[in-house]
């Protein structure tokens, strides 16, 4: 079987769909934001988004005041979309086109976002991709990762992807960085079908620093 181009898989997505017809389409990503909140992220923090591309989650950031905020993305049409959209915002942003498991941060971030991008990866990848997290984090600094959960699909756009239990996540990620918190929540595609993702957060613990533990995340 011929191995997936997944730069000229993105892009041909990106050229031929509204991105608002899209399964992961959410003009609101009110978990990724209640993840802000309770963990205190500052207005000045260095933020991430990994798979950004034309999503809304930089609007909502750019709206709530942040000032540091990288997006990246495999698609480059993604990307051109986003811009844009946010017009002159666009250049509040910096804007980074590559592969997750090839990137090769210049910074180090104070939060790390991953909705809908670690489940694409390889077991083969996750570990290069882990790595490379918790080498570019700076002390106490942060992940938040969102995945299809075991009731939430196995393919998508085509390409099979990896199911995580809340389990399977925290002992995957957990050999890098410390276990917060994790909570599953539904997410209603476009089309109207229900989307079950498990949402976990982590963070690079130094060893005068005390974990956080949440309640009521979304409350």
């Amino acid at each position: 079987m011929e191995k997936l181009n997944k730069k000229d898989h993105w892009e041909k997505i990106y050229q031929t769909k509204n991105f608002k017809e899209v399964s992961w389409f959410q003009e609101k990503p009110e978990t990724s934001l209640a993840f802000l909140t309770k963990l205190k992220v500052p207005l000045d923090a260095k933020i991430i988004d990994c798979g950004g591309g034309d999503s809304y989650f930089v609007d909502n950031l750019l709206s709530l005041g942040y000032r540091e905020i990288t997006i990246l993305d495999i698609s480059e049409k993604a990307i051109s979309k986003a811009k844009q959209r946010l017009g002159d915002q666009a250049n509040k942003v910096k804007w980074v086109v590559a592969d997750v498991t090839a990137f090769q941060p210049e910074e180090k971030y104070d939060f790390w976002h991953d909705r809908a991008v670690f489940h694409f990866l390889s077991p083969e990848e996750v570990g290069s991709y882990l790595s490379n997290v918790q080498a570019n984090l700076n002390p106490n600094g942060y992940l938040v990762v969102g995945t299809f959960s075991q009731n939430g699909p196995n393919k998508c756009s085509g390409i099979q992807v990896q199911q995580y239990s809340e389990n399977r996540l925290s002992d995957v990620i957990g050999k890098y960085l410390e276990k917060l918190f994790c909570l599953t929540v539904d997410h209603l595609t476009p089309s109207k079908s229900v989307q079950n993702f498990v949402f976990c957060s982590f963070q690079k613990q130094m060893s005068n620093s005390v974990p956080i533990s949440f309640q009521n995340l979304l409350q």
